[in-house]
């Protein structure tokens, strides 16, 4: 398995960087996180048509450039240091992944090219207003009607459903779990925004009544794509959580080098040393954690449901360990709505929620181990 980043892959590495910095800095995420959807349309065409970032894990004969997750996750590294609020995780990574994951190669024809090319965004709807992750908590049922299926019942916290074009949505048939298509403007679905802590992350709640729906694949199918969805999505969000948990840390230890006490900078403090040299620790951990699920996912490993469950709770401990640390370093600025950090904080205790906390996966884990 290979684990270190090569000479091309850290070039888009930088790559991404650098167009984030330019195109979607901080001050701008502001200002989208106080919009209902937080897209800016001109940065998400340029991401999918000079850099190609949609279609990046999506194989050229469905319209991608046909690069591996170990790539992607290079990408959910940057987008995640900088808090970028676009669907990228909704359309390329949990959309995208559940159409793969299918045998139905008339819909990944169909629907992946423009989902690659960013004309599409779409999302996985399959949480309710429980809030559970597990795919036996889903209710919303699809009932045969004549040639086509209708949904009935609601999905709650779906990621950038209010903005989505194309839906997929995990229903309850009488052969089990099964994938459906929707379009957004399809008659009876109503999506509503929810408010959330961390306003740089999009959540939506949707009500289908009696909505047409496209069946991908075969009844029954849903569980299987559902469980590979999670595991892949999973891993993705846990390279975000290392994205930023490292730019976190970056703030902090800059902030120690500047921020003078008793005539000296903070950082020459022993405390202040010891507390950034563990969140140094913790971070290099998750990143050879990601580092290695990352290439598990790339290569199909039987490994994957192992690796996810253990590098989510790992990042979710370490993301919201460091930004917390973060807050207390920088003292009484730290806590102010014009500090940054809070906006770390809030992603990082959202992200530790999202797909299941860290109990939640150490159960998962457990369970998936044998034990």
């Amino acid at each position: 398995m290979k684990l270190a980043i090569s000479p091309e892959q850290q070039e888009l590495r930088e790559s991404v960087r650098r167009f984030l910095t330019d195109r979607a800095p901080l001050p701008r995420v502001r200002e989208l996180m106080e919009t209902e959807t937080g897209l800016d349309l001109d940065v998400w065409r340029h991401a999918a048509g000079q850099l190609g970032l949609m279609g990046i894990a999506i194989g050229e004969e469905y319209g991608g450039s046909g690069f591996s997750f170990a790539e992607q996750a290079l990408i959910c590294e940057e987008l995640g240091a900088a808090l970028f609020t676009g669907p990228y995780l909704a359309s390329a990574v949990f959309a995208a992944n559940a159409l793969l994951a299918c045998s139905d190669e008339g819909a990944k024809h169909d629907l992946l090219p423009p989902i690659a090319s960013g004309e599409t965004i779409a999302t996985l709807a399959f949480t309710e207003d429980d809030g559970s992750w597990e795919p036996g908590a889903i209710r919303l049922s699809a009932t045969k009607n004549g040639h086509g299926w209708s949904l009935d019942g609601h999905k709650s916290f779906v990621l950038d459903g209010y903005l989505a074009g194309l839906v997929l949505v995990v229903a309850r048939t009488d052969d089990g779990l099964s994938l459906f298509a929707v379009d957004a403007g399809a008659p009876g679905l109503t999506r509503t925004v929810l408010p959330t802590l961390d306003q740089t992350r999009k959540l939506a709640r949707c009500e289908f009544a009696s909505v047409a729906a496209r069946l991908i694949g075969s009844p029954g199918d849903g569980t299987a794509i559902l469980n590979r969805v999670l595991d892949v999505g999973a891993i993705a969000l846990a390279a975000e959580q290392l994205g930023g948990a490292q730019r976190a840390l970056d703030t902090v230890v800059a902030y120690a080098k500047v921020r003078h006490q008793f005539g000296r900078p903070i950082g020459s403090f022993q405390a202040i040393k010891h507390r950034c040299a563990d969140l140094l620790l913790e971070v290099e951990s998750l990143r050879s954690a990601v580092a290695y699920a990352a290439a598990a996912v790339a290569e199909d490993s039987p490994e994957v449901p192992v690796l996810a469950a253990l590098v989510k709770a790992l990042g979710s401990d370490v993301y919201f360990h460091v930004a917390a640390e973060n807050i207390q370093m920088h003292g009484g600025i730290g806590f102010t709505w014009e500090h940054d950090a809070h906006l770390y904080f809030k992603r990082a205790k959202s992200s530790e929620l999202f797909l299941g906390d860290p109990g939640y996966h150490r159960e998962r884990l457990a369970t998936r181990l044998g034990i």
